[in-house]
C-alpha cells in the first residue's frame, strides 16, 4: 500500500480501483517509493496487513515518551470496569485537556484484554494531517497491547464501514448527533449500534462537549437501551424519516420533557423542567453501576472567557448600521415568504459583513498581544471576511502568523508546529476541535512547545456553544489558564448577541448537554427565531 498525496504523481505506483488507493506490487517496495510506505496505525497499514497475512509489517515496540497521569489511568480503569460488566458503551466526558486521548488509549487496552479484542478503531476529528499523527504518537508511546490499530477521520468511516471491530473510539463523538447524515449510517454500521447488546463492539464515546439538548445524544443510544433494560429497537427506527421521532419518542417515555413544532421534536423551554431532564439523563450513564460515565472538570480551572467591546469609528457606525438595516429588512421578506434558504443567505451575509467591518480593531488588538509578549489564537468563521483580511493585516505589520484555515491551503500541521515553537505568534484559525495550542505542550520531535502565555479571541462569536468551548480548550488545557475574549461592535446586536455567548459557552461544558435557551435568545434577538437552529450553528464556512 503506498500513502500518495492527491495529484502527486509517483512511478511504479498503480491505482487499484476496488482498494481506491495506489499501491505496488513486488517483495520489496523500492527506495524512491519508501517515503510512501503508510504510518503504523494507519488505514493504509491495516489493509497492506490484511492483505499479506503471512508477510505482515510489524508495529513498533511503546516508547514511554507518555507518562499517563493519575486522572488518566483511573479513566482507563473505569472504562474497563463497565467493560468487565458486560457494558457495550461508555461516555468519556472529561474537560478538554483533562488528557481523553490517552485515557481513551489506555481504556481500550484495558478492553482489549478483558475481551480478547484483536482490532481497535479510532475516529478522529479533522485535520487529518493533525489529528491522525496526534492519535498515532500516542498509541506508539502507550503501547498497542498486540491489536491492529486504524485511525481515520471521521470523512473516512466509509472505508472501514465493512470491517468488523472489536473496539472503537469515537473522538469528538458529537460529531454524530445528526442521524439524517450519510455520516450517521456509516457510523451505525461501525460501531454495530443496531446489533444485541452481547455483540456489539465496546464503543468509547470521547468528548467534552456531547450536545446541545438530549435531542442531540443519538450516539448514545445503545447505553441508554442497556442500561434501562431495553433493546436498541425500543429507541431506534432504521427508516430515515422515523429516527428522530423514534429517539424522541424514547427520551418522553422515558420522561424528558419533548414538545413537537414545525421543524419536529424538540427540547422543552421550561427551565425548571430542563434541570429535572439534565439530572435524568446523566443519572442513566452516571449512577449506573459500575458507572457507564465520567465527567472530570479541569484542575486548573474553567476557562476565563468575557466580552471584549469594539468602539466604531463614525464611518464604521454608518456602514454597521446600513448592513444591519439591509439584514433586517431582507429577514422580514424571507420570513412572510417562508424561504427558509432566502433566511440563512441573509443572516451569513450580515455575519461577514459586520466582522468584516471589525477587522482592523481585531488586528490592533492582537498586535497590541504580541507586543506584551503573548501568542494569541484567532477564532474565526469566515474565511473571505475575516481569516483572509486580519493574516494581512497583520502581516503588514510584521506579524508572523499561522493559518489553521483553507482547506488545502495551508499544511495544518507545519502551521501548527509554526505557532507552538514561537516562529509564528498568532494563529488564525476556523479549526474547532482535536488541535494543541497551548503552552508547554511536548511536540512530536521531542521538543516542547514555547512557554509564552497564550491568549483567545473570538472574532465572531460562535453561535454554537459546543463549538465555543472546543475551542477555548485548544489553549486553555493540560495546566495552562488561557483567557479568551469575544470582539463585538458596541451598542450593537453583536454586543447582545456576544453576552449570551458568554454563559452558552459555560455551559455547554455540562456532561449530558448545554443550555439551548441561550440559542432561542440569540435567534430572537437577529429575528431568526422562525429559521431552524442550523442556520445559527451552521457558518458554510470555506
Amino acid at each position: 500500500m503506498l500513502d500518495i498525496p492527491y495529484g502527486t504523481q509517483v512511478t511504479g505506483a498503480r491505482w487499484h480501483t476496488t482498494l481506491k488507493t495506489h499501491l505496488y506490487v513486488g517483495a520489496q517496495l523500492p527506495e524512491p517509493m519508501a517515503a510512501y510506505s503508510p504510518r503504523p496505525y494507519t488505514l493504509g497499514r491495516f489493509i497492506e496487513n490484511t492483505l499479506n497475512p503471512t508477510d505482515r509489517l510489524p508495529y513498533p515496540a511503546a516508547t514511554g515518551e507518555l507518562e499517563p497521569r493519575a486522572l488518566q489511568l483511573d479513566g482507563a480503569e473505569a472504562i474497563a470496569r463497565r467493560a468487565d460488566a458486560g457494558g457495550r458503551q461508555f461516555l468519556l466526558a472529561d474537560e478538554p485537556g483533562v488528557g481523553k486521548t490517552i485515557t481513551a488509549v489506555l481504556g481500550a487496552r484495558a478492553v482489549g484484554k478483558l475481551r480478547g479484542a484483536k482490532r481497535v478503531l479510532v475516529v478522529a476529528d479533522r485535520p487529518a494531517e493533525i489529528t491522525i499523527g496526534h492519535w498515532c504518537r500516542t498509541i506508539a508511546a502507550i503501547g498497542d497491547g498486540g491489536m491492529d490499530w486504524v485511525v481515520i477521520t471521521w470523512d473516512r468511516l466509509e472505508k472501514v464501514a465493512a470491517h468488523e471491530w472489536d473496539v472503537v473510539i469515537a473522538d469528538e463523538a458529537q460529531a454524530v448527533r445528526n442521524t439524517t447524515t450519510k455520516r450517521w449510517q456509516h457510523w451505525v454500521k461501525v460501531s454495530g449500534l443496531t446489533k444485541p447488546h452481547a455483540k456489539a463492539p465496546f464503543v468509547i464515546a470521547a468528548t467534552a462537549t456531547p450536545g446541545h439538548t438530549p435531542l442531540e445524544l443519538p450516539y448514545l443510544i445503545p447505553a441508554y437501551a442497556q442500561e434501562l433494560e431495553q433493546t436498541v429497537g425500543d429507541w431506534y427506527a432504521a427508516a430515515k424519516t422515523a429516527r428522530l421521532k423514534a429517539f424522541a419518542d424514547a427520551l418522553e417515555r422515558e420522561g424528558i420533557g419533548i414538545e413537537r413544532g414545525r421543524y419536529g421534536p424538540s427540547w422543552t423551554e421550561d427551565p425548571r423542567r430542563r434541570a429535572t431532564d439534565l439530572r435524568l439523563v446523566r443519572g442513566w450513564l452516571a449512577a449506573a453501576e459500575p458507572p457507564a460515565m465520567i465527567h472530570r472538570a479541569a484542575p486548573w480551572g474553567p476557562v476565563p472567557i468575557s466580552g471584549m467591546p469594539v468602539t466604531l469609528t463614525p464611518a464604521e457606525r454608518a456602514a454597521y448600521d446600513a448592513e444591519w438595516g439591509e439584514f433586517c429588512a431582507e429577514m422580514n421578506l424571507a420570513r412572510r415568504g417562508r424561504n427558509v434558504a432566502r433566511g440563512r443567505a441573509a443572516l451569513l451575509r450580515f455575519r461577514q459583513k459586520a466582522g468584516l467591518i471589525r477587522v482592523d480593531s481585531t488586528v490592533e488588538w492582537i498586535a497590541q498581544q504580541v507586543e506584551a509578549d503573548r501568542q494569541v489564537a484567532c477564532s474565526v468563521e469566515f474565511v473571505g471576511t475575516a481569516a483572509d483580511p486580519i493574516v494581512e493585516r497583520l502581516q503588514d505589520k510584521g506579524v508572523d502568523v499561522a493559518c489553521l484555515y483553507g482547506q488545502g491551503r495551508f499544511d495544518p500541521e507545519a502551521e501548527r508546529l509554526r505557532f507552538q515553537t514561537g516562529a509564528a505568534p498568532v494563529a488564525v484559525l476556523t479549526v474547532v476541535a482535536s488541535i494543541s495550542l497551548h503552552a508547554g505542550e511536548l511536540l512530536p520531535d521531542g521538543l516542547t512547545a514555547s512557554t509564552t502565555p497564550r491568549v483567545g479571541v473570538f472574532h465572531q462569536a460562535r453561535f454554537s456553544g459546543i463549538a465555543g468551548r472546543q475551542i477555548t480548550g485548544r489553549t486553555h488545557r493540560d495546566h495552562q489558564v488561557s483567557p479568551w475574549h469575544i470582539a463585538y461592535a458596541e451598542d450593537t446586536v453583536e454586543e447582545r448577541v456576544g453576552r449570551v455567548m458568554v454563559e452558552r459557552i459555560a455551559a455547554a461544558s455540562d456532561a449530558v448537554g448545554g443550555d439551548t435557551r441561550g440559542l432561542a435568545v440569540v435567534a430572537d434577538l437577529l429575528g431568526a427565531d422562525w429559521l431552524p437552529t442550523s442556520s445559527l450553528t451552521e457558518s458554510g464556512q470555506a
